[in-house]
């Protein structure tokens, strides 16, 4: 009996530390990431893989930028665009999914005015000539002018502050839908952003309207909801998918729709109504007034169409005739992909078409405020049900009862999902069915004891004593399954291993190489690494795993500091020995990667796989290139702010065609000396001169830093690449990427 108690005891703890989760008193990241999931997963079942023939995206594709030129195009070329759309192919609406926030200024106008005032002052017929052809011009008014009067939604985004910095304001808002004081005393969670990023206020003023295009992106980075309303300076503003639905049905007023009276009850707001003469849409929101993207298929379900085609004629009326148009692009150099549950790279101007879709189509699914406590109490019933009866039964009684409220539970979702529209978190009564029954099948001290001899076994080899204690003491959190996770990894090399490894005899080989590699694995314990593996004078460590390290950038690079410095006292013992000296580089690098057990059927072994990984090693292996003890990646200086850099170069390292910048850490911050930081400051300089391309300041500016350090190998390599280049020049499209051609 009191084994049964205790085993019901577990089982409420267990059920109370899901049941927090679900009321949103804390999140749990496995059930939150469950949760994610099982959405996805149903979404997908659930897709029709059709588009909306009602809809078309004009795209900003490869294609257009190949024949108008690079994005932004003159405003010119826009507003003959506006003409084609509306004019020619009778298009019902246009919806920007891009910015005009500067003004336009590449007809010349500028430059004529300047010249006008200057040099033909006095010459009547050319202020006549200019006058007659400045309307012609005029861009930005010119493509103002033919978005009057039609129905054109632009778009803009809201922005944050960052890093103590104030949020910038650019551009003109459009008209707010509503105050928030016409929600006042109602229980509403509006996303708020102090900035703004909009269009110009002439563009502005001519338009029907605009909505912004700021996503909702989830914990996982995935996109699943649009905030069809936010707040910016006590004012409301609609979503561009929401802004484009009324301009279609000529801009009929938004209701805010109230679960139950003010003061009285819940109140919470729960849908929107678009009051339309041709009917009412509604639009089921959550908690922060957002709605789920009723995704109809994968990237390219929507129909598109080149915006070059469109400009010179090559498109059917057909196509476009009545069609709600969205301008935006799938270009990859321009930065609007998503990562979404129907595709990791996907145009967010596909998200907002599927909006848009599913706003006049009402399948928008429902994920109400109220959800949350009807799933609080499904989970309750389920785990005191299976907490009481679960200790009672036999194994096998107790496996078919899981099996039965298992498949209860899924069913019973998958109904609200697929006939009432209600998206019902699942992994939360998913989990407290497994976790009670694995509860109730493992309990007892003899499993407890054993997992801990396991992990004790399996990464004793790996990680520092005190590591293996904590994994101890909590064996659930440890796992040799494959895992995808962001860490740190580290390499380090000895120079010339070959040519000291010829100089000595095997004994003395040995010798050497455990003298240096004791005191290099104790600096990566210390710091709380693990050791992947040695490769013969070689180090490959990591950090972030087994246990997870939220500082593990940190500790990595203080590691490859760290041993640079214990390397350099075993320089005298050394030489005593008759030993040459050593040196190493360490190449450092963070990144999403695999972790886990990796191998074959032969042999398996603990280890971290990725191009986080590739990268760390080619790191350490230019170190060499630039005269430098250690090089770290983008990532890690951006994870590191307690350290000082030098930035050294931005190369394309063998096998990778994505530039990577590449820094030198000095030091903790406070710890460098003034010398130092001012030969940074001037580096750093010298670099920006270099990728301006500005050769002779630039040979001059490296000339003098040689001269103040003349052993540094980095300074003599810049002032070859600026000889190079001078007789060489690299054209006005480069980047100032060094690219490797070996390892």
């Amino acid at each position: 009996m009191k084994k049964h108690a205790l085993m019901i005891l577990m089982g409420m703890l267990a059920v109370l530390l899901f049941l927090g989760d679900a009321a949103g008193f804390y999140r749990l990241g496995f059930v939150q990431y469950g949760d994610a999931q099982l959405y996805d997963y149903r979404l997908r079942l659930s897709l029709p893989n059709t588009g909306d023939d009602r809809i078309v995206i004009l795209d900003i594709d490869e294609k257009s930028l190949k024949q108008e030129g690079r994005w932004p195009w003159g405003r010119d070329k826009m507003a003959s665009l506006m003409d084609s759309l509306f004019d020619k192919y009778a298009v019902a609406a246009v919806g920007f999914d891009v910015v005009f926030a500067e003004p336009d200024n590449s007809s010349g106008l500028s430059v004529l005015q300047a010249l006008g005032e200057k040099q033909f002052r006095d010459v009547e017929q050319f202020h006549t000539v200019l006058n007659q052809i400045k309307p012609t011009l005029q861009y930005d008014a010119l493509f103002a002018e033919k978005l009057k009067g039609r129905r054109v939604v632009l778009g803009y985004y809201f922005s944050n502050s960052e890093n103590g910095m104030p949020a910038s304001k650019s551009g003109a808002l459009p008209a707010p839908v509503f105050s928030v004081e016409a929600l006042r005393g109602r229980t509403v969670g509006l996303a708020s952003w102090d900035g703004y990023g909009a269009n110009l206020e002439e563009l502005q003023a001519r338009a029907a309207s605009a909505g912004h295009f700021n996503p909702l992106v989830d914990f996982d980075g995935v996109v699943r909801r649009i905030p069809m309303l936010v707040e910016h300076g006590g004012q409301i503003y609609e979503s561009l998918s929401l802004a484009v639905v009324r301009s279609v049905l000529d801009m009929p007023r938004l209701i805010p729709g109230f679960a139950g009276e003010q003061n009285k009850g819940y109140g919470g707001l729960e849908w929107l109504t678009v009051d339309a003469a041709q009917g009412r849409l509604t639009i089921p929101v959550d908690a922060e007034v957002s709605a789920l993207i009723p995704y109809r298929g994968k990237r390219n379900t929507f129909r598109y169409i080149s915006v070059t085609d469109v400009l010179h004629g090559k498109t059917d009326l057909a196509d476009l005739r009545s069609k709600i148009v969205l301008v935006g692009t799938s270009a990859p150099g321009l930065m609007d992909m998503r990562s979404t549950p129907v595709g990791e790279v996907y145009p967010g101007v596909e998200v907002h078409a599927n909006m848009i879709s599913g706003i006049l189509n009402q399948d928008v699914k429902q994920h109400p405020h109220y959800m949350l406590g009807a799933n609080v109490v499904l989970m309750l019933l389920i785990g005191i049900t299976l907490s009481i009866l679960l200790p009672l039964l036999s194994p096998v009684r107790g496996m078919l009862l899981s099996l039965i409220f298992l498949s209860g539970d899924v069913g019973f979702n998958l109904v609200l999902w697929n006939y009432a529209d209600l998206a019902m978190p699942m992994a939360g009564g998913i989990l407290i069915i497994l976790v009670l029954f694995a509860l109730n099948m493992s309990f007892g001290y003899f499993v407890e004891s054993r997992a801990k001899r396991q992990i004790t076994g399996l990464f004793g080899q790996y990680v520092p004593g005190e590591l293996v204690d904590e994994m101890a003491k909590r064996p659930e959190s440890v796992s040799m399954e494959g895992d995808s996770r962001e860490m740190t990894i580290l390499f380090s090399d000895v120079r010339s291993f070959t040519t000291i490894s010829e100089g000595l005899d095997p004994k003395e080989l040995s010798q050497l190489m455990n003298e240096f590699l004791t005191p290099l694995s104790r600096v990566i314990y210390k710091q709380r690494g693990t050791i992947d593996k040695y490769m013969g004078d070689c180090i490959m460590a990591f950090w972030g795993a087994p246990l997870p390290d939220l500082d593990h950038a940190h500790h990595a690079v203080l590691a490859g500091m760290e041993m640079q410095r214990e390397l350099d006292g075993l320089q005298p013992h050394f030489r005593a020995r008759g030993w040459p000296e050593i040196h190493i580089g360490v190449g450092v690098n963070t990144g999403r990667v695999s972790v886990g057990n990796m191998g074959s059927e032969v042999r398996v072994a603990y280890t971290v796989m990725g191009d986080a990984v590739n990268l760390a090693s080619r790191l350490e292996g230019i170190t060499k290139e630039y005269g430098v003890l250690m090089l770290v990646g983008e990532s890690t200086r951006k994870a590191t702010p307690q350290i000082v850099y030098r930035e050294v170069d931005a190369v394309r390292v063998k096998g990778k065609e994505q530039p990577v910048s590449i820094f030198e850490p000095c030091g903790l911050s406070g710890e460098v000396g003034q010398e130092k930081l001012d030969e940074i400051k001037l580096f750093h300089q010298a670099l920006r001169t270099y990728r301006k391309q500005d050769w002779d300041k630039a040979d001059m500016e490296l000339l003098s830093l040689q001269n103040m350090y003349p052993d540094c190998k980095l300074y003599r390599v810049y002032a070859e690449r600026v000889t190079y280049y001078r007789n060489n020049p690299p054209g006005e499209n480069w980047d100032g990427v060094f690219t490797f051609k070996t390892k």
